[in-house]
């Protein structure tokens, strides 16, 4: 299988991000997995799509750390490859991190991956339904059930109405972001700064007031999905859970948080199997779901990260689990492909 890894920037990939891990893993079973960064497509004059792509030099790696070391160092193969060539375009970039300077780097993927996508490139997380979920306005088109009590605006009125309503606690953080970044609780308290906080967030954008959940202060749990399904290898669920640092409601480990193994309810399950439709419909191959009690705070379809956290509890290696799903794809389209051609050659 020829495999390409999309991400935002090679060189500031870091040793514990799941990207790595899946692209060692692709090379562990005897794959290719060339690494792509915003800079290196090329539309080229002949409609094919090109990158410049760097590929680890060896055949077997025990680490992480000595696999993102060797990708990022002169080690590393550098070449001009043809994407339209290869079998899978697994699309891993997360746009929320591009800084204002590099705004036009958040739709690469998505738009390259299309074009790759009418060669018969597999390209996941599908971009036509990455295009959807640019923003968390996204998680508002699941079943209401599943989400917190929520409005989006950049009125203050309005979201000190909503405090109101919801008894002078609430979230607030801004439409477009992650890894816990510009995530506010409101409540008595600091009410008297909600002017200042909003006038922070809406900086940048809408405003998203939420529902505060009091099983927040327990911390969230991080299940992965994968074909719409939770991810489930040797028996073993992945995903762990992720508390907030003391007075910070914020459970996002680059946030301070800390993590701990995941005990995984029927709750939780039936959550998951309430979104699957969308998600499937989506094309949403790998997505993290966030859990807090019995409701959803995220789902994460860009470049969730974190299957490394559920390995280290559960023991199980579930970046193998992912790319032999990868290697199934690929096998049924070549299956697929020669039988249509086939039938195509019959036709004639």
């Amino acid at each position: 299988m020829r495999l390409a890894l999309f991400v935002n920037d090679v060189m500031t990939e870091e040793v514990g991000y799941t990207t790595n891990r899946l692209a060692m893993a692709a090379i562990n079973r005897g794959h290719e997995a060339w690494v792509i960064g915003a800079d290196d497509f090329k539309y080229n004059k002949d409609n094919k799509i090109m990158a410049v792509a760097r590929h680890a030099p060896k055949n077997q790696y025990k680490s992480s750390e000595i696999y993102l070391k060797e990708i990022q160092s002169n080690k590393a193969k550098l070449e001009e490859i043809v994407v339209d060539d290869f079998d899978v375009l697994f699309l891993r970039s997360d746009p929320a991190k591009e800084p204002a300077s590099r705004q036009w780097a958040q739709n690469v993927g998505i738009n390259f991956g299309r074009v790759s996508m009418r060669h018969g490139v597999i390209v996941l997380n599908d971009p036509n339904g990455l295009a959807k979920a640019m923003n968390k306005m996204y998680f508002q088109l699941f079943p209401e059930e599943v989400r917190p009590r929520t409005i989006i605006t950049r009125s203050k009125k309005a979201i000190k109405e909503f405090a109101k309503e919801e008894g002078d606690r609430i979230v607030l953080k801004p439409l477009q972001g992650s890894g816990g970044q510009g995530v506010f609780l409101v409540d008595k308290n600091n009410m008297a700064n909600l002017n200042q906080i909003v006038d922070s967030i809406a900086k940048d954008g809408y405003v998203i007031a939420q529902e505060y959940l009091e099983a927040a202060a327990k911390g969230d749990t991080r299940l992965f999905l994968m074909n719409g399904l939770p991810l489930r290898h040797k028996g073993k669920y992945a995903a762990f859970r992720r508390i907030g640092a003391e007075d910070d409601i914020r459970s996002n480990v680059h946030a301070g948080g800390s993590i701990a193994p995941a005990e995984i309810t029927d709750e939780m399950l039936h959550l998951a199997e309430i979104v699957r439709p969308k998600l499937v419909q989506d094309g949403m191959f790998l997505v993290g779901l966030d859990i807090v009690g019995n409701k959803l705070m995220e789902i994460n379809v860009f470049s969730p990260g974190g299957l490394g956290s559920a390995q280290k509890f559960t023991g199980v290696n579930f970046s193998h689990a992912v790319i032999e799903a990868l290697e199934r794809k690929v096998d049924y389209m070549k299956f697929y492909q020669r039988n249509f051609d086939n039938v195509e050659m019959c036709t004639l």
